[in-house]
């Protein structure tokens, strides 16, 4: 029997905006993130990120830096708002559509992102994909750490969490169907057996003549 899994980056693939950018702006405007080059060095190390260059030690340790006081739950609560105010509305129609029809067809899917999990969860419980697979992070005394915990869903880490989170299912999948726009993901692309490159990136789309590969413009 045919049991195909879909698997979907998160930034820029099922959301037109890069989700860890939009928190960074929301906690500058929130008043949590009070460093004065804040934006501006995020701003640097995602040009990092889209080159394939970035190291995610170093974005964690920046990015997790105005959190390391706040308690989880507080975290939550502007998790919650941060997505449903600011990143849903720049969800594709594209994703959407195809969420909704995988969901009527009764296939699987997860989102594996490169994004500390606690993002990612709350886009895929909201979008409809509760198997959100992200940086996982080492909780200290009721905060987040910068520090990872297990394997980093970055690059090569993203083949290595989707077949560690495959071995633990009772389910054989046939087929995986996998989205993406970035040329980070080059090698999950490879280990997919179907590869779908939304509004990829150049030096993604320069492999996008492989078989069982396709360009999507999605708007």
């Amino acid at each position: 029997m045919n049991k195909p899994l879909y698997v979907f980056d998160m930034d820029e693939t099922l959301i037109n905006a890069d989700c860890a950018m939009i928190w960074n702006q929301f906690l500058v405007d929130k008043g949590i993130a009070t460093e004065p080059n804040f934006l501006a060095e995020d701003k640097r190390l995602m040009g990092l990120y889209a080159e394939g260059k970035m190291n995610m030690d170093d974005y964690l340790q920046f990015s997790m830096s105005p959190l390391v006081d706040v308690p989880i739950v507080q975290v939550s609560q502007w998790v919650n708002e941060c997505v449903e105010h600011h990143i849903l509305p720049n969800q594709f129609e594209q994703s959407k559509h195809l969420i909704e029809q995988l969901k009527r067809d009764g296939i699987d899917m997860v989102i594996i992102s490169a994004t500390v999990s606690f993002l990612v969860a709350e886009v895929g419980r909201k979008i409809g994909i509760p198997v959100a697979l992200g940086i996982d992070l080492v909780e200290q005394h009721g905060h987040y750490s910068a520090e990872i915990s297990g394997i980093p869903s970055y690059r090569e880490g993203k083949v290595a969490k989707l077949e560690e989170w495959l071995e633990k299912q009772t389910q054989h999948y046939t087929e995986i169907h996998f989205y993406t726009d970035s040329i980070n993901d080059l090698p999950l692309c490879e280990y997919a057996d179907f590869a779908y490159l939304v509004n990829p990136c150049p030096r993604l789309k320069a492999h996008s003549n492989q078989t069982n590969w396709q360009v999507l413009d999605w708007d």
